[in-house]
C-alpha cells in the first residue's frame, strides 16, 4: 500500500485507542514510517494545453481556461461567485481555498470578453428564476441566517450552478449548488483522449502547468508561490524540476565526446 494509505491507517487506530479507548502507547517513536516517494507533477506543453481546450465545450472550456489561466484548483473554480470577478483591476478572489485561506489570483485579459458573455447569459437564467421564485444558492457558514436575502442577489449567485437545486440533508434547506466536481473531471478527460494526450493528466493538471508555464517565462518564485496559495515555498519548488526553461542551457557532456 501507499506510505498515505499506511499513515491514514496508523492514524486511525491512534484515534481509536486515545480518544475511544483512553490507552496511551509507548514507544510510537521506535516505529518504522513509510516514507512518501517524492513523485514530479504532471505538466502539458502549452500546444496540449490549446489542444486540449480546443476539444472542449462551453461552459467547460471556460472552467478550463480559468483553471490553467489562473491556476485554480479545481473546487476552487467550481465554487466562484459572481462578486469574485474583478475585471478592472483583472484579478480573481478566491475564497476559502485550501487551509480556508483567501488569495488573490490573475484574471487574464484574453479571458474577459468571454467571461462577460457567459455572465450575460448566467443573468438571463438567474432572472428567470427570480421571477419564478427559485430558491437562491447555499451560502458559507451562518450567512443565510444573518442576512436572510442574501443568498438571492445576484453577486453571491455561483458563476458556474448547476441545472436544478438540491436539498441538504441535514438541515432541509433547498438551494443552489455549483457544478458537481465530476461533471468537468469527465469533459476534461474526454478533451484529454481527443486531443491524442497520452500523459495521465487530469483538471489538477492545469494547475501544474500553469505554474511550471510562468516559472518558464521567468517569473520569480514568489510570486508564484502567492498566486497558487501555497504556504511553503518548498511546495512551489516542486515546478523548478519540470520547467523545461531551467534544462535549456545545460549542454550534455556527450555533445563534447
Amino acid at each position: 500500500m501507499s506510505a498515505s494509505t499506511q499513515e491514514q491507517a496508523l492514524n486511525a487506530l491512534l484515534v481509536l485507542f486515545r480518544m475511544v479507548l483512553h490507552i496511551e502507547i509507548d514507544g510510537l517513536s521506535s516505529v518504522l514510517r513509510a516514507k512518501k516517494r517524492k513523485r514530479l507533477p504532471v505538466v502539458l506543453s502549452r500546444d496540449e494545453v490549446a489542444a486540449l481546450l480546443a476539444h472542449l465545450q462551453q461552459p467547460y472550456r471556460l472552467m478550463a481556461s480559468l483553471m490553467y489561466g489562473c491556476g485554480l484548483r479545481l473546487e476552487e473554480c467550481l465554487s466562484l461567485r459572481v462578486k469574485d470577478l474583478n475585471f478592472e483591476n483583472e484579478t480573481i478572489e478566491v475564497r476559502s481555498g485550501k487551509g480556508g485561506k483567501d488569495r488573490l489570483t490573475v484574471l487574464p485579459g484574453v479571458l474577459k470578453k468571454d467571461l462577460q458573455a457567459y455572465l450575460l447569459e448566467l443573468k438571463v437564467g438567474w432572472d428567470k428564476a427570480r421571477r419564478r421564485d427559485l430558491p437562491g444558492v447555499f451560502l458559507p457558514e451562518a450567512l443565510n441566517k444573518k442576512y436572510t436575502s442574501l443568498s438571492k442577489e445576484w453577486g453571491w449567485y455561483w458563476l458556474f450552478p448547476a441545472k436544478s437545486p438540491c436539498t441538504n440533508t441535514r438541515t432541509g434547506e433547498v438551494a443552489f449548488w455549483h457544478v458537481h466536481p465530476s461533471v468537468i473531471q469527465k469533459r476534461i478527460h474526454e478533451g484529454i483522449q481527443g486531443a491524442g494526450i497520452s500523459k495521465m493528466a487530469s483538471a489538477h493538471t492545469l494547475r501544474h502547468s500553469f505554474a511550471t508555464h510562468l516559472l518558464e517565462d521567468g517569473y520569480d518564485i514568489r510570486t508564484i508561490q502567492e498566486l497558487l496559495g501555497h504556504s511553503n515555498v518548498q511546495t512551489t519548488m516542486i515546478y523548478t524540476h519540470v520547467a523545461v526553461r531551467n534544462k535549456r542551457g545545460v549542454r550534455s557532456p556527450l555533445e563534447n565526446l
